[in-house]
């Protein structure tokens, strides 16, 4: 019995010392956890922090992305109406040298019985230039039209008539001898005269639209030739018809198309 009393006390140390052991090993544990629960929290927080800045960077990428790709289309709008413009452009050029060397084949044609030395035809600055002679359209000194210019005129009103969309221009030149008398004061005014008598006979006999036509003098101060000999004189004694497009029509080819903003 006294060593059942002894034995029991002993039995009650050992298994307070070995539950205390257990304890503090799951003590030890549990602190482990709550690093681990710690260290993950933080690794957690680090996660959101990186991907909230991920999404920002792609949204901000996003943004550039959308802003640079309208730039872009609108870089190749403005490339194409430009492209577009000039094709345009030189389609209208073609087509217009193509009329120049229809209106001359034309005119040639219908002038073949006249002279070469008394009218030419030719395409000077991308205008049709019919040039006539003052012997053939005026006797010296004098802005009456002879009958055989009249012939002459009518010819070239047939291919105008035909061609109703361009200008008309009806230039007098005159050499450098100067002129005066009680109906002619000057150059001016002899080449100012011939070229409204060639307007006149244009649209009142042969009925070129008068909104076509426009009479110019210039005197002695455009030459083909010199001056200093008889015959380079004659040639600057002259009275040009100068075909043209219409100048709204001219205008219309070079204005440039508005571009994207």
């Amino acid at each position: 019995m006294r060593k059942l009393i002894i034995v029991l006390p002993i039995a009650l140390l050992l298994l307070t010392a070995c539950n205390k052991s257990k304890v503090e090993t799951l003590e030890r544990q549990l602190r482990e956890k709550d690093k681990q629960i710690t260290q993950l929290e933080d690794q957690l927080e680090h996660l959101q922090f990186t991907n909230s800045s991920l999404l920002d960077r792609m949204s901000d990428l996003s943004v550039v992305n959308k802003e640079g790709a309208a730039s872009i289309r609108e870089s190749l709008e403005n490339i194409n109406q430009q492209y577009a413009f000039i094709e345009d452009l030189t389609t209208k050029i073609q087509q217009k040298d193509s009329l120049n060397l229809a209106l001359v084949m034309n005119l040639k044609r219908s002038l073949s019985d006249i002279n070469d030395d008394d009218v030419k035809v030719e395409v000077r600055g991308g205008k049709v230039h019919v040039s006539i002679s003052d012997r053939l359209l005026f006797r010296s000194g004098s802005h009456r039209v002879t009958e055989e210019a009249e012939t002459v005129l009518g010819k070239v009103a047939m291919v105008l008539n035909d061609h109703r969309d361009l200008d008309v221009m009806v230039e007098g030149h005159t050499d450098d001898v100067p002129i005066g008398n009680s109906c002619i004061k000057d150059n001016w005014d002899l080449s100012v005269k011939r070229a409204t008598a060639v307007v006149r006979i244009l649209e009142e006999e042969h009925y070129v639209a008068p909104e076509r036509l426009i009479a110019a003098g210039r005197s002695e101060f455009l030459p083909i030739a010199e001056n200093s000999s008889s015959g380079g004189r004659s040639l600057n004694r002259r009275t040009e018809i100068v075909i043209t497009p219409r100048l709204d029509q001219f205008f219309e080819l070079l204005e440039a198309p508005e571009l994207a903003n």
